[in-house]
């Protein structure tokens, strides 16, 4: 309670005198606004303010007992205050106002006026504004002098790319209809458009370089990384629509076997941690082996010091003798899958064949080999499991080979098959075109008679040793330990793991954008995402929490923000906007990740009835709801 001065002024002498109220304040949307509980008069008995806010004090504190129970000891040692305090308590009291003067949560209710509504998904959008808060992104952004709303509009955007992934039209209409992350970011929910989302992309995307250093400083700080290992690997997405402008949109190798869609390349270095340090668009048909001179100086720069040269891990389609020379020059160690198979080796004598287990508890058996003119360390790996798939897929292969060239071999019985000798060939050679890894293990012959007619084809396998199940990896690290070895080319499953949140949760795929300025900053906006998804994971990960980013989605949304109103006995609306409770599973994230399970406190305003409106009050008290 407090004190309120307003002035009156006597309409006969036109005197203007200061009158006091006894006020306590609400809230409505933000607004503050003041409640009379009682009218107390010139206070011509008080002239000092000390004595005025002594009479506040006193009744304040009498209305306090009088909800313990508990009698006052002593007064207020001035009588005048005391007998204006006893007065003012005796009104307050018998006008049934002890509730709202002592700001309790207890009222009377109509339990018919109850409505929960503003319901708003808030669970995942409170797990990545704090992820966002350990990252710092809103000091980076504010240092780079971008005003407090547009940082507000960035966090919203990032938050609800990694909540709810959608275009940004489908993004505005989630944030206002069926989102609470604008009371978390504090951005003004009107106004949001999709063009306000669609510009901040942009603005993040013009800051990428330096943001991403950032980042990758920020999580090494965080998480004490030290990049010792880091993953090349390049990925592609599709776009939808023409996109004929384009100068990054190209026509390749679609790794969705989207050959109708024009593409585009998303080169990455990350960590085994899964943080990126680096990331690079490309056009859509640049070949694999030739991203990497591109990147390598930065490659260099952002993840190697005096002290430490990182390992570099590369997918085989990358590791050309070209790349590797050029990581041997840079002075990088690398470790990768050999490009030309199961080349002529030696197995080392001195080595002996140890078995080990994947992640998933299948069966691998590694040992040292040497290649004649290689300087580098190679390993030999068995799998079971890669051997079984291997010649599943070969006898599946073996089969459909066969049943081509029985066709063509049935085309020479016909009336009007094929049966010119070249012609013939011209066939088997297009099947051959076909199944390129199969026909090597046939010998095909043919008969022809003096016109050049076939009258005859046989085919047989040769018994050749195929190899199923085994592959070399090749480094320059000198590890005395096989299992060491594998241990470091095992963390390429992480940029595997990045690649599948990327697409799948994040939504990186399809583009719908038509320039490449937008279509950057859509594939951007899905990276800075991913960094806030993977702070969670990595540190759930930590304790035993495996879950994907969508499961981890699914469980966080069973949290909300709701508002709840009600009518009291005088007529008022009692408006009460909260949390709901976290959940067990939602409970063991926030105390796995020590994030606050709560965005804030119970919210609660108390509206009066409208001027003027008598109040009937009721005859007897009933019950009491909280």
């Amino acid at each position: 309670m407090f004190l309120k001065v307003i002035y009156k002024t006597i309409k006969t002498t036109g005197e203007r005198k200061m009158h006091y109220r006894l006020c306590e304040s609400y809230r409505i949307n933000d607004t503050v606004r003041h409640q009379t509980i009682l009218h107390l008069g010139t206070l011509e008995e008080l002239p000092e303010t000390d004595q005025k806010k002594a009479l506040a004090l006193r009744i304040d504190e009498l209305v306090k007992l009088s909800y313990t129970g508990k009698q006052s000891l002593f007064g207020s040692s001035d009588a005048v205050i005391e007998a204006l305090a006893q007065k003012s308590f005796s009104i307050i009291r018998e006008k049934q106002r002890l509730d709202i003067a002592a700001g309790k949560d207890f009222h009377r209710v109509d339990t018919d006026s109850i409505e929960n509504k503003d319901i708003k998904e808030t669970g995942t959008e409170w797990l990545c504004m704090q992820a966002l808060d350990q990252l710092g992104i809103s000091g980076f952004l504010a240092h780079k002098k971008w005003s407090s709303e547009k940082i507000q509009l960035a966090l919203t955007h990032i938050i609800i790319r990694a909540a709810h992934p959608a275009s940004e039209l489908r993004t505005s209409q989630w944030i206002k209809e069926n989102s609470a992350v604008c009371e978390l970011t504090g951005y003004p929910v009107e106004k949001i458009t999709k063009d306000k989302l669609y510009d901040i992309s942009l603005s993040l995307y013009e800051v990428k370089d330096e943001l991403e250093k950032h980042l990758s400083k920020r999580t090494n700080e965080l998480f004490d990384l030290d990049d010792k290992i880091i993953l090349y690997d390049l990925t592609n997405t599709y776009f939808e629509g023409a996109v004929r402008s384009s100068k990054i949109a190209k026509f390749g190798r679609s790794k969705e076997k989207r050959t109708d869609a024009r593409l585009v390349v998303l080169a990455v270095v990350v960590n085994t941690e899964g943080f990126l340090k680096y990331s690079q668009i490309f056009e859509g048909n640049i070949a694999d082996c030739s991203t990497l001179e591109k990147i390598i100086d930065e490659l260099s720069e952002r993840t190697s010091s005096a002290e430490r040269q990182p390992t570099v891990v590369l997918d085989a389609g990358i590791a050309t003798e070209d790349n590797l020379a050029l990581l041997k020059e840079k002075k990088f160690n690398y470790m990768c899958v050999s490009r030309s198979g199961m080349k002529q080796y030696i197995v080392d004598s001195t080595s002996q064949p140890i078995k080990i287990w994947d992640k998933k508890g299948q069966p691998l058996v590694l040992q040292k080999v040497t290649v004649a003119g290689s300087t580098d360390n190679w390993l030999r790996v068995h799998s079971e499991a890669k051997a079984l798939k291997e010649s599943g897929m070969n006898s599946r292969f073996s089969q459909r080979f066969e049943e081509g060239l029985l066709q063509i071999k049935e085309s020479i019985t016909k009336k009007n098959g094929v049966k010119k000798e070249h012609k013939v060939w011209e066939r088997i050679g297009r099947l051959k075109a076909k199944y390129a890894s199969m026909h090597k293990y046939y010998e095909i012959v043919s008969e022809a008679d003096k016109k050049g007619v076939v009258t005859s084809l046989t085919w047989k396998q040769r018994p050749v040793e195929k190899n199923e199940g085994y592959y070399l990896l090749r480094t320059t690290l000198d590890q005395k330990e096989e299992k060491t070895q594998w241990t470091i080319y095992n963390t390429i499953r992480e940029i595997e793991a990045t690649f599948r949140t990327l697409k799948t949760d994040l939504d990186l795929r399809p583009i719908y954008h038509k320039t490449d300025k937008a279509s950057m900053a859509h594939l951007h906006l899905g990276l800075l995402a991913y960094w806030v998804v993977n702070t969670i994971r990595h540190q759930l990960k930590q304790k035993d929490i495996n879950n994907e980013w969508s499961d981890i989605v699914r469980i966080m949304n069973t949290q909300k923000i709701v508002t709840t109103t009600m009518d009291n006995d005088y007529e008022q609306q009692i408006v009460i906007r909260q949390c709901s409770e976290p959940t067990e599973q939602v409970s063991k994230i926030y105390t796995a990740l020590k994030y606050k399970p709560k965005p804030f406190t119970r919210r609660k305003s108390v509206v009066p009835p409208p001027e003027g409106k008598k109040t009937e009050r009721p005859a007897t008290p009933e019950l009491f709801s909280d």
